[in-house]
């Protein structure tokens, strides 16, 4: 049997039941592709089941506001994937009459879709031979074929994906997709792999020369960046507290937070209060504020580590209009923020 009959047979044998993949739908196949990025199963279908309730069409997906996707999708984390989702949904119920694309290069007009999901859609939904390339393919093509080249460079990739479309059954794109993606997930897993029951062990050259965990091969990445952020937690006698929601470009953007002082290093009190952003929301000399965690939290993100230390202030009034403590879970926050909220007794 060739490669692709062996994968599509061990994947309708073993594939696990998986909401999305009981439908062709495709508004339901590309939310669960966006969700699924940078996402394990176990943690992504929590959120799918919810996004689905929630906005069963695509229609009540594009007439929700920000906030509201935002705020469910909060704890997944790359939160430029929910806002792409939200102004695709909105560019595909506004300008395109609420049809969905139905070709791969049609799908790569849709914000956040890039080769793979556009490949996952067309493929599953449309029938369209476009091979998916993603994390689970370049191990399972790169311990099976015993290819060496980097997996994060051009060249990586074009071989890769050149090698997954020349296996690919033309005929059968769906199943063959899933099946890369599946048999990398449960088989040829990133640490200990079932090689011994692994219906391409005889021929796969990373279980024959023992190089299972030398493939794939990527790149060291760049130096991470390390920033220091001092949340400012106010705290009224009227039970209010002050929250700002982040409006820059970069990590968080759109989510709420409590005020913030981000300094070039770890700082202590008599630091802090010197700040020209400290200052913004506390003029006195002398103020009144205590550290929640004396020693910051590291909350690490996929390019840079964030050094987090809670600053509690007690006042009598807030410097600006806040809002009700216990209003607090209707915000979207950060990971971060939301597990200082829950471990806080406001």
């Amino acid at each position: 049997m060739d490669f692709s009959s062996v994968l599509i047979q061990w994947y309708l044998e073993h594939k696990r039941p998986l909401p999305w993949r009981e439908t062709k739908n495709p508004y339901y196949v590309w939310l669960s592709e966006i969700i699924l990025q940078q996402t394990r199963v176990e943690q992504g279908l929590p959120y799918y089941k919810k996004f689905v309730e929630a906005f069963p069409e695509i229609e009540d997906l594009a007439s929700a506001s920000q906030h509201e996707v935002l705020k469910l999708w909060q704890g997944l984390g790359y939160y430029s994937r929910a806002r792409n989702l939200h102004d695709s949904a909105k560019y595909v119920v506004f300008e395109l009459a609420g049809r969905f694309p139905q070709t791969y290069r049609e799908l790569l007009e849709l914000k956040g879709v890039g080769d793979y999901t556009a490949s996952a859609v067309a493929s599953i939904c449309y029938g369209e031979p476009q091979a998916v390339v993603d994390g689970n393919v370049f191990r399972v093509l790169s311990r099976i074929f015993g290819i060496v080249t980097p997996i994060n460079t051009g060249a990586g990739k074009r071989q890769f994906r050149s090698l997954a479309q020349e296996l690919m059954d033309p005929s059968h794109p769906s199943d063959f997709n899933q099946g890369m993606m599946e048999f990398g997930a449960v088989q040829c897993k990133p640490q200990q792999p079932l090689c011994e029951s692994c219906p391409f062990a005889k021929r796969c050259v990373a279980f024959n020369q023992g190089k299972i965990n030398d493939l794939p091969v990527k790149l060291r990445k760049g130096s991470v960046r390390v920033r220091h952020f001092n949340y400012l937690v106010f705290v009224s006698k009227k039970g209010e507290t002050l929250l700002r929601q982040r409006t820059q470009k970069g990590i968080w953007h759109g989510l709420y937070e409590f005020p913030l002082v981000e300094t070039p290093s770890q700082v202590e009190e008599t630091l802090l209060v010197q700040e020209a952003a400290f200052k913004k929301y506390v003029p006195e000399s002398a103020p009144v504020i205590r550290p929640f965690n004396p020693t910051p939290i590291v909350h690490k993100l996929s390019h840079q580590h964030i050094h987090a230390k809670f600053w509690v202030l007690s006042r009598d009034h807030l410097p600006q209009t806040g809002i009700p403590v216990t209003e607090l879970d209707q915000y979207p926050v950060p990971a971060l923020i939301e597990k200082f909220i829950e471990a806080f007794d406001f």
